[in-house]
């Protein structure tokens, strides 16, 4: 069984003709194939309370050096200039993990009160969100995806290293009582208890009004492990979903989504709802990116697996000003790669980690 993007998604983009060395002064935050980044994923942390087996080993990573980390007032100051100066319209929170951050609040309240206002959204694994969702709402915050990969506790622990599975339910439960809406879960499914925890997670998420969104695990393990036979596909998982439920492709154009949506059907329950499967290994969906990155230690990376930066940090202060960093920012976006290269058989898995990149 194949997934196939029905919805014309492409994988590969096309360049402009006949680019020039140099991005346009103003206008969208273009690339030389003509995409445009509109979405701004800020990592506010390396750290991070859990040990995830596809991100951290056990004992953990060394931490970035509290000097190298931008301070809340940079942090919010590059927000500003990617919403007022670049286009963007999309801002999501991202770690490491964002609920360590002790600046979180303070960042979602300078960002809601950008104007134009950027929607704002939040990566997290929940572990302490209970008793903050509710904060994090009137601070500015929209909406949330909450990592979860099991349901399971025996599963849950074994892939978090942690016995934290209550915590990050009850999570779940505060962020749909503060209505962060629509409240995602994302499942990397591990290779040998994915099939299983799947359908667990789809009757989980059904029947508690969640969006589920499973990933296939990529690269960006610090050990360097990951191997592209071990993962579990999309078309694997879409299959072992079939036996269980009703599944049709969602009608909805997808865009620059990563998820592929599909409606599901429990028979048995009668329950129904969106199930999404990002292939971004099996399936890449690069032609379609709108993403910009800043990492927790202000560097500006145009592809998640890129192993090029461009240092804004230093930027900031050495004194520049905004004209200078919105160039830098322009000039590093315009040299984005036209696709991860995860398939390619030259392909390096980046330095950095998950952790100190952000989702």
């Amino acid at each position: 069984m194949t997934l196939t993007s029905s919805l014309g998604v492409p994988t590969v983009p096309r360049r402009i003709d006949r680019p020039p060395a140099a991005p346009p002064a103003s206008g969208p935050l273009i690339d030389t194939y003509g995409r445009i980044a509109t979405d701004l994923r800020v990592s506010l942390t390396d750290r991070c309370n859990l040990r995830c087996t596809y991100c951290m080993p056990a004992e953990g990573v060394p931490w970035l050096p509290a000097k190298q980390l931008l301070q809340p007032e940079e942090t919010i100051r590059l927000i500003r200039i990617g919403v007022t100066r670049l286009g963007i319209t999309n801002v999501r929170f991202t770690g490491g993990e964002p609920l360590v951050a002790r600046h979180l609040e303070e960042v979602i309240t300078a960002t809601a009160a950008l104007k134009p206002r950027p929607e704002i959204a939040m990566t997290t694994n929940a572990v302490g969100l209970a008793e903050r969702a509710h904060t994090l709402k009137a601070a500015g915050l929209d909406r949330i995806n909450v990592s979860l990969d099991s349901v399971d506790r025996k599963h849950f622990a074994s892939i978090t290293r942690r016995d934290r599975l209550d915590d990050v339910l009850a999570g779940l439960a505060a962020a749909k009582e503060a209505r962060l809406e629509p409240v995602k879960v994302n499942a990397v499914l591990d290779p040998k208890t994915g099939l299983q925890d799947a359908v667990e997670l789809v009757r989980y998420c059904l029947g508690n009004e969640l969006q589920l969104r499973m990933i296939e695990q990529m690269p960006l393990d610090a050990g360097h492990r990951w191997t592209r036979s071990a993962i579990l596909t999309a078309d694997e998982v879409l299959g072992a979903l079939r036996e269980e439920f009703s599944i049709e492709p969602d009608a909805a154009p997808r865009g620059s989504a990563p998820a592929e949506l599909w409606r599901v059907t429990d028979e048995a329950s009668g329950e129904t709802g969106l199930v999404g499967l990002i292939a971004s290994v099996s399936h890449p969906f690069c032609g379609a990116c709108d993403r910009t990155r800043l990492t927790p230690d202000g560097q500006i990376r145009s592809c998640l697996f890129a192993r090029e930066e461009s240092d804004l940090r230093s930027l900031l202060r050495a004194g520049a000003d905004d004209d200078a960093i919105e160039a830098a920012w322009r000039a590093a976006m315009w040299r984005k790669p036209a696709g991860h290269g995860i398939n390619d058989p030259n392909f390096i898995q980046p330095n950095r980690p998950m952790s100190a990149i952000g989702g």
